[in-house]
C-alpha cells in the first residue's frame, strides 16, 4: 500500500566513486612528484585526490609514507595554503574523524554551533552515529554524549542524547496502525493541549524508522490537514525546532536538507568555507549526485554554477571536481 507524502527512498547516487583499477603506488609517485623541486603541480594534486574515495587516499597516504618516509598530509600542508588547504586537508581525513573534529569544533570554543551539530547528528544513521563516537572518543579523550551533556540545554539537550544512542529502529517495513496510534500521540502532545509534550514528539522521532516516521507524517497529515513540519514550527521555537525540522526534511528527501545546507553556506556575504567542505567531502561518495539534483530543482541554478560563482582558483577547481 503506498500513502500520501510517503516518500521512496532510491539507491543514492554519489558523485565520487572507487577508482578501477587502482594503484595506491603509482599515485603516491604522482603526487610526490608533484610536490618534489620547485612549484607545486596542483592539478595532479587534485586529479588524484579528488578521483579517489577516503579509503583509496588513505591507502595512497600508506604507500607515501612506505616509500619516502613521509607524511602525505605534512606534505600537502606544507606545499598549499588557505582553503585548498583545508579542502585537501579535510579529503585526507577518515569521515568519522572529519565529522568529530567538526563537532567538537562545534562544541568547543566561544559559544555553540548548533547548525553544525543538527546538520551531522540529525542525518546520521545509527551506523554513522557509532563511527562519529568512537572517533570522537579516540581524538579528543572523552565521549561526545558527556561533551554535549555540557555545552547544550533542555530540550535541544535531550533530543541530541537521544540519537547519540545510535538505536533508531531501521527497518524497512512500515506498521500503518502504529503509524495512526504516534501520529494521534504527536496530535495530544502539540495542537489538542495548551502547551506541548516535547517528550513525546522526542521520543517518536527518534526511535522509528524512516519509512515509519514517513508513514506517521502522512497520517498526521490526513487526521490534521496540517503539515507536520509546520506543526513542529508552531509548537517549537529555536535549537529544538531547527533538530526536529532536520529530522522530519531527512525523512523526506535527505538530498534536499543537503541542498539547502549548501545554499546556506554559500548565501549573503562570504563564504561559510567549513560547511561547504564538509558537506562536499562527506557527501561526495554517498549521494552527492542526488543533492546536485535537488539543487538544481530548489534554486534554478546548477550547484556547480553557485561553486563556482562563490569560489575561486584551485579551491574552485578541487570543489567541482569532486562534485562532477
Amino acid at each position: 500500500m503506498s500513502y500520501p507524502g510517503y516518500p521512496t527512498y532510491p539507491q543514492p547516487t554519489p558523485t565520487v566513486r572507487p577508482a578501477n583499477p587502482f594503484n595506491p603506488r603509482a599515485d603516491a609517485e604522482i603526487l610526490r612528484k608533484a610536490m618534489k623541486g620547485f612549484g607545486t603541480d596542483e592539478k595532479a594534486i587534485i586529479e588524484v585526490l579528488t578521483n579517489r574515495t577516503n579509503s583509496q587516499r588513505q591507502q595512497i597516504s600508506l604507500e607515501f609514507k612506505t616509500l619516502y618516509g613521509k607524511d602525505l598530509v605534512s606534505d600537502l600542508k606544507s606545499e598549499v595554503s588557505g582553503k585548498l588547504e583545508d579542502l585537501l586537508v579535510a579529503l585526507m581525513t577518515p569521515i568519522p574523524d572529519l565529522l568529530a573534529k567538526e563537532l567538537n569544533h562545534a562544541i568547543s570554543g566561544l559559544g555553540t554551533k548548533e547548525e553544525t551539530i543538527v546538520e551531522i547528528l540529525c542525518t546520521a544513521n545509527n551506523y554513522e552515529m557509532k563511527c562519529i563516537k568512537a572517533a570522537y572518543e579516540k581524538l579528543f579523550g572523552s565521549s561526545l554524549e558527556q561533551d554535549l551533556y555540557g555545552d547544550t540545554s533542555g530540550n535541544f539537550k535531550r533530543l541530541l542524547i537521544s540519537l547519540c544512542q545510535a538505536n533508531r529502529n531501521e527497518a524497512f517495513g512500515v506498521d500503518q496502525n502504529l503509524a495512526f496510534q504516534d501520529a494521534q500521540a504527536l496530535m495530544r502532545a502539540g495542537e489538542l493541549r495548551l502547551g506541548t509534550d516535547e517528550s513525546t514528539f522526542n521520543a517518536i522521532l527518534c526511535s522509528r524508522s524512516y519509512s515509519q516516521l514517513a508513514a506517521t507524517f502522512a497520517e498526521y497529515q490526513r487526521l490534521t490537514g496540517n503539515d507536520f513540519e509546520s506543526a513542529i514550527r508552531s509548537e517549537f521555537s529555536g535549537d529544538i525546532e531547527s533538530g526536529l525540522i532536520a529530522i522530519v526534511h531527512s525523512v523526506r528527501d535527505k538530498s534536499d536538507f543537503f541542498a539547502d545546507q549548501l545554499q546556506k553556506s554559500m548565501a549573503g556575504m562570504g563564504t561559510h568555507d567549513r560547511a561547504l567542505i564538509r558537506i562536499v567531502c562527506y557527501r561526495s561518495e554517498i549521494d552527492m549526485g542526488d543533492i546536485k539534483n535537488a539543487y538544481q530543482r530548489k534554486f534554478g541554478k546548477s550547484l556547480q554554477e553557485a561553486i563556482a560563482g562563490d569560489t575561486s582558483g584551485d579551491y574552485k577547481k578541487c570543489l567541482l571536481s569532486l562534485i562532477a
